[in-house]
């Protein structure tokens, strides 16, 4: 009978050869026999699918040949697969600190709603893990609330961490919206309850292919209306929600 519960740990990938082993190693060393890896790799024409390959690891559920050409389809395919409890966000060119799948049970194990998603900081580290930043929160000024995040997102994706009733209102997502990390922290803070947690998990690596810009810039028209369509969706889901559900 199993004692705690288990992890799924999403990833999804693209051309990602130099960076994903090393990240796959820091996982699966904390991983227990119940929990499980699942990537969705979006056509990599690199040694990407090789080298997830190449770990023989029961744990890894890999899906290739998928040809979404978007992390955030890419992603949610990944999350349609996944089976655990609990749902971690991965990205493929990180490293796991070894205390990061300790911290999300402790968080999981006394969590305040069945709706929970919790964000960890991290050390921002350049191509070869060097520190070039001491917390990812400070780079963002993270922090939850609805109006604070929806045009600039503190809920990075390689940070969270929420439990699997989040995915019964999240999916599908939207076809325009930003990011699947805005999508899934602002839907969590009108559904439950997020938290930020202030213990460093992972050394987020900052190089030149990876996606999360810590710079708040001026937005182009183009932009504020997906953030306007993102905030119509998230309420428009939530309502429907729980109008089916019958929940205030």
């Amino acid at each position: 009978m199993r004692s705690e519960e288990s992890i799924s740990v999403c990833m999804a990938t693209y051309n990602g050869e130099r960076y994903v082993r090393r990240q796959l190693e820091s996982i699966l060393t904390q991983l227990g026999p119940d929990d499980e890896v699942v990537i969705s790799d979006d056509s990599s024409t690199d040694k990407t699918v090789a080298i997830i390959k190449d770990f023989h690891d029961p744990r890894i559920r890999l899906y290739e040949n998928n040809t979404f050409h978007s992390p955030i389809f890419n992603f949610e395919n990944a999350l349609t697969k996944a089976t655990g409890d609990i749902i971690v966000l991965s990205d493929q060119d990180d490293v796991w600190l070894d205390n990061k799948v300790a911290v999300i049970r402790e968080k999981f194990a006394a969590r305040p709603h069945r709706f929970y998603l919790i964000a960890l900081d991290g050390y921002v580290v350049d191509a070869d893990e060097a520190v070039i930043g001491d917390s990812i929160f400070g780079r963002l000024n993270a922090g939850p609330g609805f109006f604070k995040n929806i045009f600039d997102n503190r809920y990075p994706g390689c940070c969270l961490a929420f439990s699997r009733e989040l995915l019964s209102v999240a999916l599908p997502f939207p076809k325009r919206i930003p990011m699947h990390d805005m999508w899934l922290g602002q839907l969590c803070e009108l559904m439950g309850k997020t938290e930020f947690v202030p213990v460093k998990t992972i050394k987020y690596r900052k190089h030149g292919a990876s996606l999360t810009d810590f710079r708040i810039r001026f937005m182009p028209w183009t932009q504020i209306k997906r953030r306007w369509f993102l905030a119509y969706h998230l309420l428009k889901r939530a309502m429907e929600w729980k109008g089916v559900k019958g929940e205030r």
